[in-house]
C-alpha cells in the first residue's frame, strides 16, 4: 500500500468530521414517533436533511457524466458521474477504498448516528460514501476539494495532461492537478505535473538560462520588466510546501529575491498583491530574508574578484604585467561598481544576471559588434576597453564557472534542504 506525500494527515474537512449520515426511511420514522430520541439524533437528522436538499441543488457536469458511470464524486455544488475502475486504475489511495467493504442502505439505515460506518486508508481520516442516497442508482462520494480541481484531475485522467505553456492561467490548472494527484496517491499524474513545473523552475544552471532566455524574449515585445510570462514565484514556493515537492524551491526563492522590498511587501494595483499577503510560513518569509542577503553580497564578491589584478583565471596567462589588460579590466570593474552597486539600476538583485553579463566583452576579439550593445542600461563600456583575445577568453570561462559556483549556492543561500 502506498503513502501519502503529506507529512501530516490529511483532513477531509475543514472540522475534521465524517459528513452526517442521512435520515432512516419514512417507514422507520413512524415507528420511532413515540420512542424517545437523543439530541445527537436529532441534530444528525437535521443536518442529514440538509445535505439532502443541497444533493438536490448540486448540478451534473457538462462533459465528466458518463451514462455507464459507477460512482458520482460531488465536489462543491457539481457532480461527476464517472467510473471506479478509471479512478482505481490510476489511484492507490481510491483502489484502496473501492476494494473496502461499504454499507448497503438497509444496514446503513439501521446504524445509529453515533457509530455511522466510516472508512480508514493508510490510519487516515478517509471520505465516506453515502449509499443512503443514490443518484441515478449510484452512490454518491463527497470530495472536499475545488470544483474546478476535480474537474482537471478527472480531465487529466480521462484524457491525458493538457499542459500548457507554464504561464499564470497554465499554472492555475496544474497545481490543482498537482494536489489532488498528491492527495490521492496518482503518482504518474504527480510526476507529469513535476517534471511540467520543473521546466520554468528548473533545477539546474542550463534549463535557467532556457527560462531566462524566453523571459527576455517576451520583453522584446511586452517592454523591460513587464514580462509576465510566468506564475508568482511566491504561489509556487506555496504549492510545493503543500504537495512536498522540495525541488520547486530553489528557483522559485531565487526568482522570488530579485524583487525589492517595496514591491514584495507593498499593494501594487498593477502587479496584483504583495507577498505580504500571501500565506508565506515565517520561516520562508525569514529564507527569503536572508537568501537576498547572500545574493547581494554575491554581486560585491563578484565585482570585487575582478578587480583583483593576481586573480590567476583573468590575467595569469600574460608572462608580464600587461598594462592595457589591467587598465580594461579596471574600467571594467568601475563600470560594473557604478551600475550594479551604486545605482542600483537592472540587474543589480541578480547575481546570475550580473555574471552572465560581464562575462561577454563588447568586443568579441577585437571585432566590433554590429548591434549597439545595451548593456550596463544607457551605459557602455568605453572603446578602449577591448579585451585582448586572450583575456576575452579568460573572462568568460571565469564567469562561467562563477555561475556554475553561485547556482550550486542558492540552496545554502536560502537554507533549503534539497
Amino acid at each position: 500500500m502506498q503513502t501519502s506525500y503529506y507529512p501530516t494527515p490529511i483532513m477531509i474537512s475543514a472540522n475534521g468530521h465524517y459528513p452526517p449520515r442521512s435520515p432512516p426511511p419514512n417507514g422507520l420514522l413512524r415507528r420511532l414517533t413515540h420512542t424517545p430520541r437523543s439530541s445527537v439524533e436529532r441534530h444528525s437528522q437535521i443536518a442529514a436533511s440538509a445535505e439532502d436538499n443541497a444533493l438536490a441543488e448540486a448540478s451534473k457536469h457538462t462533459d465528466l457524466w458518463f451514462s455507464d458511470g459507477s460512482i458520482i464524486l460531488r465536489a462543491e455544488d457539481t457532480l461527476f458521474r464517472v467510473h471506479k475502475s478509471q479512478l482505481a486504475r490510476h489511484s492507490a489511495f481510491f483502489r484502496d477504498l473501492f476494494s473496502l467493504p461499504q454499507p448497503s442502505a438497509e444496514s446503513a439505515d439501521s446504524t445509529t448516528a453515533s457509530s455511522s460506518p466510516t472508512v480508514v486508508v493508510n490510519n487516515n481520516p478517509a471520505l465516506q460514501i453515502d449509499t443512503t442516497n443514490e443518484v441515478e442508482g449510484c452512490s454518491v462520494l463527497r470530495l472536499h476539494d475545488t470544483s474546478e480541481d476535480v474537474e482537471n484531475l478527472l480531465t487529466a485522467l480521462y484524457d491525458g495532461p493538457n499542459f500548457g505553456k507554464n504561464d499564470p492561467t497554465d499554472f492555475r490548472m496544474v497545481s490543482g492537478i498537482l494536489r489532488l494527484a498528491t492527495k490521492y496517491l496518482v503518482d504518474s499524474l504527480r510526476t507529469k505535473a513535476l517534471v511540467h513545473l520543473s521546466k520554468a523552475w528548473p533545477t539546474s544552471l542550463k534549463g535557467w538560462d532556457a527560462r531566462e532566455d524566453l523571459t527576455r524574449a517576451d520583453e522584446m515585445q511586452s517592454g523591460p520588466g513587464m514580462s509576465n510570462i510566468y506564475p508568482s514565484p511566491a504561489d509556487v514556493i506555496i504549492l510545493a510546501r503543500e504537495v512536498n515537492a522540495p525541488s520547486l524551491l530553489p528557483s522559485a526563492f531565487y526568482d522570488l529575491s530579485r524583487y525589492h522590498y517595496t514591491q514584495l511587501f507593498e499593494q501594487d494595483d498593477e502587479s496584483g498583491p504583495s507577498i505580504a499577503q500571501l500565506p508565506l510560513s515565517n520561516a520562508d518569509l525569514q529564507r527569503l530574508a536572508l537568501g537576498k542577503e547572500a545574493s547581494q553580497h554575491a554581486i560585491t564578491t563578484l565585482i570585487r574578484s575582478m578587480g583583483s589584478h593576481s586573480h590567476p583565471l583573468l590575467l595569469g596567462h600574460h608572462a608580464h604585467s600587461h598594462r592595457s589588460c589591467r587598465r580594461d579590466f579596471s574600467e571594467l570593474v568601475a563600470l560594473a561598481t557604478q551600475h550594479y552597486l551604486f545605482d542600483r539600476e537592472r540587474g543589480c538583485t541578480d547575481p546570475l544576471y550580473v555574471a552572465e553579463e560581464l562575462g561577454q566583452p563588447l568586443y568579441d576579439f577585437g571585432q566590433a559588434s554590429s548591434v549597439d550593445d545595451a548593456r550596463f542600461g544607457e551605459s557602455r563600456r568605453s572603446v578602449e576597453v577591448s579585451e585582448c583575445e586572450a583575456c576575452a577568453r579568460a573572462l568568460a570561462i571565469w564567469t562561467t564557472r562563477e555561475r556554475e559556483r553561485m547556482w550550486k549556492m542558492i540552496p545554502l543561500w536560502f537554507r533549503l534542504d534539497v
